[in-house]
């Protein structure tokens, strides 16, 4: 870890404490970065050991960063690229439960998944699991039980998450997509209904942000870490 706090470079100013202060280091968005900002970034973060987690990173950025650092692991459903630390993360207690509604939300749900892992945690998942056939949820009841967090991912009319919520008594965060026809209105529509959830603790991050949920996720599971 570096000395000092922070690095100027001139378009950015990185900080090399955010590991101390949030157990993970910071995280690179991409959108309004050019390829080469995004490398430079990377390249400070993987000087200081630190490694490094590109989100929504389009495939030229992707393509990239893979160039320059063959090592790193790059997903093009999740838009992400992840270089390990020289140092893993501490790993969160027990395992996020990752479920999407169906397979058209799967990419938000890669996103969450990476970011999970890269933070440190161990990731289930069950995919296309619908309100459409509500056996298929009810058939996840083991993974259910078992996990410490559940991120719920779905689009259309949102109702996934509070079916959840009233299965489980472990923290669930719903993930609103914008998946859906022309009433759904880019994901609001879902958005609504979770927030308006009739499973009592349901929460709720903003549309399509699975890398917001994970980290919500992950400061649950260390947070259990911490207290065991």
């Amino acid at each position: 870890m570096s000395a000092d706090p922070t690095e100027a470079l001139p378009f950015a100013t990185i900080d090399h404490h955010r590991a101390l202060r949030q157990g993970y280091p910071e995280v690179v968005y991409a959108p309004g970065k050019t390829a080469e900002q995004i490398v430079a970034i990377a390249e400070r973060l993987a000087a200081h050991g630190e490694g490094f987690l590109v989100t929504r990173a389009d495939a030229e950025r992707r393509a990239a960063v893979a160039a320059r650092f063959p090592a790193s692991e790059v997903d093009a459903s999740a838009r992400t690229a992840y270089l390990a630390p020289d140092r893993p993360a501490p790993p969160g207690q027990g395992t996020i439960l990752i479920v999407t509604a169906g397979t058209s939300d799967g990419s938000v749900a890669d996103e969450a998944a990476v970011t999970a892992r890269a933070l440190g945690n161990t990731v289930a998942r069950a995919h296309d699991v619908g309100v459409a056939g509500l056996h298929r949820i009810l058939e996840q009841g083991s993974a259910l039980r078992s996990a410490s967090v559940v991120i719920v991912v779905a689009g259309m009319d949102g109702a996934l998450p509070s079916v959840v919520g009233g299965l489980v008594a472990v923290p669930v965060i719903a993930v609103p997509t914008s998946v859906g026809y022309g009433a759904s209105f880019g994901g609001v529509a879902a958005l609504l209904a979770m927030l308006n959830s009739c499973a009592a603790g349901v929460t709720v991050v903003n549309v399509d942000n699975g890398f917001g949920a994970a980290v919500a996720a992950s400061r649950i599971t260390h947070w259990y870490a911490q207290k065991t």
